[in-house]
C-alpha cells in the first residue's frame, strides 16, 4: 500500500520541493498552504502522515497541530513539524502538543524521506500476539491492540507515546539512557536531540497522572519505570 503524506507549508518552492522528493520515494502526495486547508484535508483524505510547517498563516502550525490531536479521526496521525525557527522553546512547544519528530530548514531531502519511513515504521508496527497483556501498577499495556489504560481508564495516547511507555515498562527496573530510548522509540541515531525524548517523558507524565510517578529521572542518564511488586505480563 502507497502511504499519502500531507505537506503543509505557506511557501510554494518548499512545498514544491518537499513534494518531488517524497513523489520520488514513492508516496502519495497532497499539499495545503494554510491552517484552516490543513485541517480540512487532515479530515478529508485522512493522511498516513503530516509535514507541518509551523508559520502558517490563517492558524499556526502550533494551533494546527493542538486540533489534530484532540479530533479522533486525526489523533493518530504522525507529524513531523518542518520549520524555519531554531529556538529550542518552539521545538518543545510542538513535542509537548504531540509531534512525533521535526526537522529545521534548510534541511537535507535525503533524510526528510527516510524520517519520514522511520515514522510510518514505528506507527506500522505489527501487533502481538493476541491477549499479550503488560500491566504494571495501575497501567495496563494491551500490545494486540496497541492501546494502554489508568486503573481501567483508556489513555489517548499517540502512537510515539504509546511505544515509549511499552519500552518503558517491558524494561522497567532498568534505567534506559535518553540515547537508548531514541534509537528504540524514534529508529534514530544517539546524536539526535534528545530533548525530544524529555519532551515526550513530560507530556507521557502528564497523560499517566499520578501513575506517571512511576517513571523516574536518573538524573545524568535518562528515566527508569520503577519495579513493583504488582508488575507483571500475562
Amino acid at each position: 500500500m502507497t502511504h499519502r503524506i500531507l505537506v503543509v507549508d505557506d511557501e510554494p518552492d518548499i512545498t514544491a520541493l518537499v513534494a518531488y522528493h517524497l513523489s520520488r520515494a514513492g508516496f502519495r502526495v497532497s499539499t495545503a498552504h494554510n491552517g484552516p486547508d490543513a485541517l480540512t484535508a487532515a479530515r478529508e483524505e485522512r493522511p498516513d502522515l503530516i509535514i507541518l510547517d509551523l508559520m502558517l498563516p490563517g492558524l499556526s502550525g502550533h494551533e494546527v497541530l493542538a486540533e489534530l490531536r484532540q479530533r479522533d479521526e486525526t489523533r493518530d496521525v504522525g507529524v513531523i513539524l518542518l520549520t524555519a525557527r531554531r529556538e529550542e522553546p518552539d521545538r518543545i512547544r510542538g513535542l509537548t502538543l504531540g509531534a512525533d519528530d521535526y526537522l529545521t530548514k534548510p534541511f537535507s531531502p535525503q533524510e526528510l524521506a527516510l524520517r519520514v519511513r522511520n515514522l510510518l515504521r514505528r506507527l506500522a508496527a505489527p501487533p502481538v500476539a493476541a491477549g499479550s497483556t503488560l500491566t504494571a501498577g495501575p497501567i495496563a499495556i494491551d500490545r494486540s491492540a496497541h492501546r494502554a489504560s489508568v486503573k481501567g481508564n483508556e489513555l489517548s495516547l499517540t502512537a510515539t507515546e504509546y511505544k515509549l511507555l511499552l519500552t518503558l515498562v517491558e524494561r522497567r527496573g532498568r534505567v534506559q539512557t535518553r540515547p537508548q530510548l531514541l534509537e528504540t522509540v524514534w529508529d534514530a541515531q544517539p546524536d539526535i536531540q534528545t530533548r525530544t525524548v524529555d519532551m515526550h517523558v513530560q507530556r507521557l507524565r502528564t497523560k499517566l497522572g499520578e501513575a506517571g510517578r512511576l517513571i523516574e529521572t536518573v538524573r545524568g542518564f535518562g528515566y527508569r519505570f520503577r519495579s513493583t511488586d504488582r508488575t507483571r505480563a500475562r
